[in-house]
């Protein structure tokens, strides 16, 4: 019977870990191409597992990946600053494929930087 916990515990484990990482997907994000972009935010979605803002840049619409809003709310980022309207600086990574999408890193606005990773 332990061994059939254990067995079960550790199959737990793994698919955990294994949907974790399928949730996460950042291996889609060129880590070794950094983008910054400043624009004002056209939409705000802050809800778990992650907030995203949608912005207009260089004649696209990019979607930005941000932190889940727990950690945004710990690090001084709370939603009341990324309202649509507001001025924000990002800087993250795109996506390898091309598709307008940025994985962000950090967020500058109002002059503070707040640290998403």
């Amino acid at each position: 019977m332990r061994k059939l916990t254990l067995l079960i515990a550790f199959f737990a484990l793994v698919l955990g870990a294994t949907a974790a990482l399928a949730h996460h997907g950042w291996s889609s994000y060129d880590a070794g191409k950094t983008l910054s972009i400043e624009a004002p935010v056209k939409e705000l979605s802050y809800r778990n597992p992650h907030a995203h803002i949608t912005i207009d840049y260089e004649g696209r619409e990019w979607h930005v990946v941000l932190a889940p809003i727990s950690r945004m709310a710990a690090r001084g980022l709370p939603e009341a600053d990324l309202l649509p309207g507001k001025r924000v600086s990002i800087i993250g990574y795109p996506r390898k494929d091309g598709t307008a999408e940025i994985r962000a890193e950090r967020v500058i606005v109002d002059g503070r930087t707040v640290e998403l990773r």
